[in-house]
């Protein structure tokens, strides 16, 4: 694009007008941004935090699967070879704040993957996920306290050109077209085109998105010279995110950066204010590049001609381009018609040898409550499942966790009295009997089911209750359920794993 084809001022402001107006009106992208706000909200300080990402993934099949895929890489994999099946382990095994941008990542690429424009949104996509690990890489050597959200500030850097790509692919082109001329920079380019430059477009969705001013903060463009130490965490943020996407593009040029005239350019402006030398560097790219193996790997992501990746012209050649994820995962085996899963026995015993290893590496008494209510959940194929403690103050037994169709609003309501009643929850206690309720409508259970129940799930047609008794100390219990009957039972061998989860939580609860 000659420099006499630019659009007007007034042209720029229509464009950015008509950009914002599209990227944040649209039904879908307003979708998109909830979501992302939802998850960037979520706290890792504390169980709660796990626990609402926990749900939050299991809650999205293809979500789970590319969580699990992704633990289950050579990175990642356990020393024991066990193969992680619940989101509770991935957890503790990635890490929360890697789960969470990952997540994040995912959401990005469900959103915008299947743009008409897929090759230059491909290359964008790849672009902001590799910024993301090297955001992470970054943190894990730094000092400063929620160091790990740098890894979703380098994420949203590279926000502006993704949306650009997907939503105008035509102003996309032609900020390629002169960059591609050699005259302008990224940003001014985009600013001539955009009338805002990529970064503050970024900026901006993420305002309209109620993202925290901390991450928004970050997208702020660097000055073009060397850049000095930060004088805060919020400086250090936007040092790592420029430097993130900086990265990414070098990567996406070579496969071997590593002493590249690029990589020492890099190192010559970031090297001071981020504390890397020659060697930190190298290691630096190197574990992003196997980082991005096993990301792609866990996405199902495959290598595509590099011709494709240059209609963008944009100055980044693709490394690889996201395939289109496949859908089909592996062959199911199939369910019953009350929707549980014909191979339950496998997916339990995967779940103890989960729960076993939690245990064994140390996992917190809700992280194994919480992997034992996910593995029974879905082995089982329960519509709604919950794990009901004792709750001194209000002198009751009130749900702690829960997962499932209206998760949220059954845990509010699932609470009984403690004082001891002829039904089949205390029943179940007083006795410490696992009880598996096949069809739920019988008038000897309902006879035997609380008011309180009968009120809140009233569409329960079967349903297990697990008590959890220490010596005679009644804990309280795990409670599941679905809404059709379930006459194919509980075998002995899937009865027996049952237990075998349900005795790995008494065992971390241990005496009172």
């Amino acid at each position: 694009m000659s420099e006499s084809h630019l659009p007007s001022e007034g042209a720029t402001r229509r464009v950015r007008a008509a950009l914002m107006n599209k990227v944040c009106g649209d039904e879908e992208m307003f979708a998109l941004g909830a979501s992302i706000a939802r998850v960037v909200d979520m706290a890792s300080s504390d169980d709660q935090g796990t626990h609402d990402l926990a749900y939050y993934v299991v809650s999205d099949p293809a979500l789970t699967q590319r969580i699990l895929r992704l633990s289950n890489t050579i990175q990642y994999r356990t020393t024991s070879g066990a193969p992680v099946t619940t989101i509770s382990r991935a957890i503790s095994l990635l890490g929360f704040d890697n789960v969470k941008t990952t997540a994040l990542a995912m959401l990005l690429v469900d959103a915008l993957d299947s743009s008409e424009h897929a090759g230059s949104v491909r290359v964008e996509l790849e672009a902001a996920l590799c910024a993301s690990l090297v955001g992470r890489e970054m943190a894990r050597h730094s000092f400063y306290q929620g160091a790990e959200e740098a890894a979703i500030c380098a994420l949203f850097k590279n926000l502006g050109p993704l949306l650009v790509a997907s939503h105008a692919h035509e102003r996309y082109r032609e900020i390629g077209a002169l960059m591609a001329g050699g005259k302008h920079t990224l940003g001014q380019a985009s600013q001539m085109i955009l009338g805002c430059s990529y970064d503050a477009l970024s900026q901006a969705v993420l305002q309209e998105w109620k993202i925290p001013d901390m991450i928004v903060r970050a997208q702020n463009s660097l000055p073009p010279t060397a850049v000095r130490v930060a004088a805060n965490r919020g400086e250090w943020m936007r040092q790592v995110a420029s430097f993130s996407q900086d990265v990414a593009r070098l990567l996406a040029q070579t496969h071997e950066p590593v002493g590249s005239p690029e990589a020492k350019a890099l190192l010559g402006r970031y090297g001071d204010a981020l504390d890397l030398d020659g060697a930190r560097m190298d290691d630096l790219m190197n574990a992003v590049q196997e980082g991005m193996r096993g990301l792609l790997e866990s996405m199902n992501m495959q290598p595509a001609p590099r011709s494709e990746a240059k209609e963008t012209g944009n100055g980044l050649p693709n490394v690889l381009l996201l395939a289109t994820l496949d859908a089909g995962e592996e062959e199911q085996e199939g369910a019953h018609p009350s929707g549980k899963p014909k191979n339950a026995r496998d997916l339990l015993l995967a779940g103890v040898q989960d729960v076993t290893q939690l245990r064994a590496t140390g996992g917190k008494v809700n992280d194994v409550v919480l992997a034992v209510l996910e593995t029974l959940y879905g082995a089982l194929g329960f519509r709604f499942a919950t794990v009901c403690l004792k709750d001194v103050r209000s002198n009751q037994f009130r749900a702690r966790l829960a997962l499932g169709e209206e998760g949220a609003r059954l845990q509010a309501g699932f609470a009984f009295p403690m004082t001891s009643s002829r039904d089949l929850f205390h029943l179940a206690m007083e006795n410490d009997a696992d009880l598996m309720i096949s069809d739920a409508s019988s008038t000897k259970i309902r006879d035997l089911l609380p008011e309180w129940h009968r009120r809140l799930l009233p569409d329960a047609k079967s349903f297990i209750v697990l008590p959890l008794v220490v010596g005679k100390a009644q804990l309280g219990l795990f409670y599941a359920d679905r809404t059709l009957e379930a006459p194919e039972g509980v075998p002995p061998d899937e009865t027996a794993l049952i237990k075998a989860l349900k005795g790995q939580v008494l065992a971390a609860l241990g005496p009172t």
